[in-house]
């Protein structure tokens, strides 16, 4: 869908305005990666109606759509997304009732894991180092350091397949490692309630101190990444499997493999989504050879 155009293009203007639908948006400056090729529209609605209308009418035009939230999980092809990225970060705002904390998608993770403590509120501890939002935390189950997005999550609000919004309580979401039913049953997670409980901001902020300097120590942060690459696999730990096969450092273009941490593939600075993915696919076969385990990436791949 290359011609700005066509009649989808002009609906999704009357809905967001002109200035929120973006022609070939390069969506190297939309993932942690900062790699990726230009989407056919860029659509930006600013709040939760916009947000259905724009669904609607793509779902209504049969073109491919895609939910953005913080582009921290996401490998885009250096021939971008045909189609059209509605991009979730209109969805900002928080509310608090005594231990319960709702906030709406596209609230950045690590910034509701610092209100939480500021407000003396723990559960999202584990949070405060996932570089993604909170709508992209319920589509994934998203976790770190003992903690998840299930221990913590009591209903999502989303808009369903059939347009309808419905909220649909924890037990009902289908919450695993890396899963849910958000991500299988195509459901668009319009805000999140979190279950906290009261504790001492002190207390709180040391225990994110903690998990904060065990990043800094053993993670590349200060390079391109979407994070953790692969999933764990069952009865091993990604990370050793790929130092164990040699191939710390291990570099197609300016993609490589993290000396610091092997589970992490990074973007040197000038990497292509091709060396991305060459990497990632080098590494699985290895592991795979040399160990018989087939690592699954935890990153998902568009376009």
């Amino acid at each position: 869908m290359s011609d700005s155009d066509r009649p989808l293009a002009w609906r999704l203007r009357s809905i967001v305005g002109e200035e929120n639908v973006l022609v070939d948006e390069p969506m190297s400056e939309h993932t942690t990666f900062e790699v990726g090729g230009p989407a056919d529209l860029f659509v930006t609605p600013e709040d939760i109606d916009e947000v259905r209308e724009v669904v609607s009418a793509v779902r209504e035009s049969g073109e491919n759509y895609f939910l953005l939230g913080r582009g921290s999980d996401l490998l885009v092809s250096d021939a971008g997304f045909r189609g059209v990225i509605i991009a979730l970060e209109c969805l900002m705002g928080v509310s608090v009732e005594d231990d319960e904390m709702c906030c709406q998608a596209g609230v950045d993770l690590r910034e509701a894991s610092e209100m939480a403590c500021e407000l003396g509120l723990s559960g999202l501890e584990f949070a405060c180092g996932i570089p993604g939002s909170v709508g992209g935390a319920c589509f994934m189950n998203a976790g770190a350091y003992g903690g998840c997005t299930a221990d913590v999550l009591q209903s999502v609000r989303a808009l369903m397949p059939d347009g309808s919004v419905q909220t649909i309580p924890v037990d009902e979401l289908n919450l695993g490692y890396r899963q849910s039913r958000v991500k299988d049953d195509g459901l668009v997670v319009l805000s999140a309630t979190f279950s906290l409980r009261e504790d001492d901001p002190e207390d709180i902020r040391a225990r994110m101190d903690d998990f904060t300097q065990r990043r800094e120590d053993k993670q590349p942060l200060e390079l391109a990444s979407a994070g953790s690459t692969f999933k764990r696999p069952e009865g091993f730990f990604a990370g050793k499997l790929i130092t164990d096969a040699g191939l710390k450092g291990y570099q197609v273009g300016d993609a490589a493999v993290s000396k610091k941490h092997a589970g992490f593939v990074v973007n040197l600075g000038n990497a292509s989504a091709a060396d991305v993915h060459a990497v990632i696919e080098h590494v699985q076969d290895e592991v795979d050879r040399q160990f018989g385990v087939r690592l699954e990436p935890e990153v998902r791949f568009l376009g």
